[in-house]
């Protein structure tokens, strides 16, 4: 069956959705999946400006930690928290490049703590990931309209919200036309912020070169009045405080890991690469920035942002000052929407993923015919603007919920990383290194997450720890749904496994003006052929043929390669031949017919089209599970396909019957 040709718009709503979200995709394009993959640089873009932007609000958390009227002005310990911060970075990214290697298929959280610490970590992880990555997004949008209405008057600041409204609904059209196509219009605002915010970090420090001298004798005061006042505990305690609450700074660097399959081939090789440039352009603006906090002497000034303060201190009484920093900070808040954009590239994956392994609703693998995770995408974009709706747009508010959600991840991730090496033989190669490696990422993880938990419980911490065990709950109660239910189809399996003999004789030929039955199916199973048997059960044999017809839907667990398509067009085929040995066991003569692609409902009505031109004396039908007591929820767990079907044929004028499958 050739693949889906692209059609004309038929209706105004067509022609407009096209003009918005983009023409469908070829499917038949062998090179599509490569052109839709990145390289590293464009992966840097999409999937590092998550961990790069976060530079605009976690060194500005760590520095409020330190400087606030609660514990008095304790800024020497920067120094320290820059020094930690690169180390932070780099252990993080060394562990994330570990994982790489040795899932080079794309694995975040999920699958990490799934495949290393079993399913129930998986799960926790996954939604803790979910979690994180709407609030990517909810933080990036919010983080975004502070930096950029720091240069507007304050009586403006009430349409800041409005701003992020529309941010948000503007990156949900560019994700569904399509990755690459996003990546690219947002491209030169990250390469805008790297250039601004280099030149920001050489500038102040050599503006400052003369005077590192008397800040080197600020810092030792600093740390002899600490000590006089906190001693040894008390400034340890306060900079774990601070390197906690900073913890937003770190909150990127997996998207790399989870974004694998986006990248172009040698996967492995382009993953470690942007891994490198990440952390490398993280390590250097956080630590930047948190040294001109100090070199600089920044104070927080009511309606603009930490470093809003600091390039316009900078900037003042250069000549072009005023437009340069003007140009920092509006990069600075464009570069957070597009770290906006990781929450939408990974999310949905993570979020599909999950619905693949039937945690989530099987609806969420789908992919439109753009090839995005429309569901997924369009499902955060909602919960993005809801959790802007309850903080209120708050950004300390905000980085709570979202550094325990991270770190929940990092620390299963990392955990799951030491377990596995302690079980390798201890002969093998590179074993120690990553023994201390992921040892010291797991401690340094899971002591952000606790410190961040107990010292923020009241402060959101508690709603974070709620929704997300609520999320796992969930899940299980979903998987256990379809478990029921698959168990139920494979007792009808069961009931009819024993298949008689093949027929000695061959049997009638296929003849296009016999009356023919034409079967919907999906993969070979019990709920298949449950509805033949019934076939002929309910209407003996009117019916001398049948045509098995089957759509290989394009989802997020299929597109994962240049192969993957003739992969599932080869699994659609043997379950549809195995439908017409079944046929022929029984002595019916039967074919099938096949198509591929993403949207199930529309392929199976132009393809049944077809088949009734074919067969003009076709009746369609198709099997349907349904349950003693119908709820609301299991239209969300199962897509309906028989019944959408059957209304677009009725529509056409032509006859379809659902044949039941029961379920108690």
């Amino acid at each position: 069956m050739a693949m889906q040709e692209e059609s004309a718009p038929t209706s105004v709503w067509e022609r407009v959705w096209r003009a918005v979200f983009g023409a469908p995709r070829d499917l038949g394009d062998r090179s599509l999946f490569h052109r839709l993959a990145l390289v590293p640089l464009l992966a840097w873009v999409g999937l590092g400006a998550d961990g790069l932007s976060s530079s605009a609000y976690g060194p500005a958390e760590a520095f409020h930690a330190l400087l606030n009227d609660k514990v008095g002005d304790h800024r020497y310990l920067l120094v320290a928290l820059a020094a930690m911060t690169i180390i932070t970075v780099f252990i993080i990214s060394a562990g994330y490049n570990k994982i790489i290697e040795h899932f080079p298929q794309g694995a975040g959280g999920y699958v990490v703590a799934n495949t290393l610490l079993g399913t129930r970590a998986g799960v926790i992880s996954g939604c803790a990931l979910l979690i994180d990555y709407l609030l990517t997004v909810t933080v990036s949008i919010a983080a975004a309209s502070d930096a950029l209405f720091s240069f507007l008057p304050k009586e403006w600041h009430s349409a800041r919200l409005f701003f992020a409204f529309g941010a948000i609904a503007l990156l949900v059209i560019l994700n569904i036309r399509g990755l690459h196509e996003s990546v690219t219009v947002l491209a030169p605002i990250f390469v805008t912020f790297c250039v601004t915010h280099l030149i920001v970090i050489i500038g102040g420090i050599v503006g400052h070169f003369g005077e590192i001298g008397s800040t080197v004798a600020e810092v030792g005061s600093g740390f002899s009045r600490g000590y006089s006042t906190l001693g040894i505990g008390g400034m340890l305690l306060l900079f774990m405080h601070a390197y906690s609450l900073g913890g937003g700074t770190y909150t990127g660097i997996e998207a790399v890991s989870n974004g694998l399959n986006i990248l172009r081939e040698p996967r492995v090789e382009n993953g470690k690469r942007t891994m490198v440039l990440m952390a490398c352009s993280l390590a250097l603006t956080a630590s930047g920035l948190l040294l001109l906090y100090l070199l600089w002497h920044v104070q927080h000034v009511e309606g603009e942002t930490l470093n809003a303060t600091l390039v316009n201190k900078m900037t003042a009484g250069i000549p072009g000052g005023g437009l340069f920093s003007l140009i920092t900070i509006l990069s600075e808040g464009a570069l957070l929407v597009v770290a906006a954009q990781a929450g939408f590239v990974a999310g949905p994956r993570v979020l599909a993923q999950m619905a693949t392994d039937s945690w989530m609703p099987r609806r969420f693998a789908a992919l439109s015919e753009r090839l995005t995770a429309h569901n997924g995408i369009a499902l955060i974009g909602v919960a993005a603007i809801a959790a802007l709706l309850y903080t209120g747009g708050n950004v300390s508010a905000l980085i709570v919920l979202y550094s325990i959600n991270v770190f929940i991840t990092f620390s299963l991730s990392m955990l799951g990383m030491l377990i596995w090496n302690s079980r390798r033989p201890k002969k093998t190669k590179g074993r120690t290194y990553e023994l201390w490696l992921f040892t010291i990422g797991f401690l340094l993880c899971a002591t952000i997450l606790a410190v961040t938990t107990f010292e923020k419980f009241f402060q959101g911490g508690w709603l974070t720890l709620l929704v997300t065990g609520g999320l796992a709950t969930l899940c299980f109660v979903i998987k256990n749904h379809y478990k029921a239910v698959a168990a139920t189809l494979n007792e009808l399996y069961a009931q009819l496994e024993k298949l008689p003999p093949l027929p000695s004789k061959p049997l009638p030929p296929i003849e296009p003006m016999q009356p023919t039955a034409v079967l919907l199916v999906g993969n070979y199973g019990g709920l298949g052929i449950h509805t033949f048997g019934n076939i002929f059960r309910h209407f003996g044999m009117m019916y001398k043929q049948v045509v098995f017809v089957s759509v290989g839907a394009v989802d997020s667990g299929e597109f994962k390669g240049e192969n993957s398509i003739e992969q599932l067009r080869e699994r659609v085929q043997k379950s549809l031949d195995d439908y017409v040995e079944l046929s022929k066991r029984f002595g019916v003569p039967s074919t099938s017919r096949m198509a591929i692609g993403t949207e199930v409902v529309a392929e199976l009505e132009a393809l049944c089209l077809k088949v009734k031109e074919e067969f003009p004396r076709a009746t369609f039908f198709a099997g349907k599970v349904i349950f003693q007591r119908e709820t609301w929820y299991q239209n969300v767990l199962h897509n309906e396909t028989a019944l959408a079907v059957q209304k677009r044929l009725q529509w056409a004028g032509h006859v379809m019957v659902i044949l039941p499958a029961r379920i108690r």
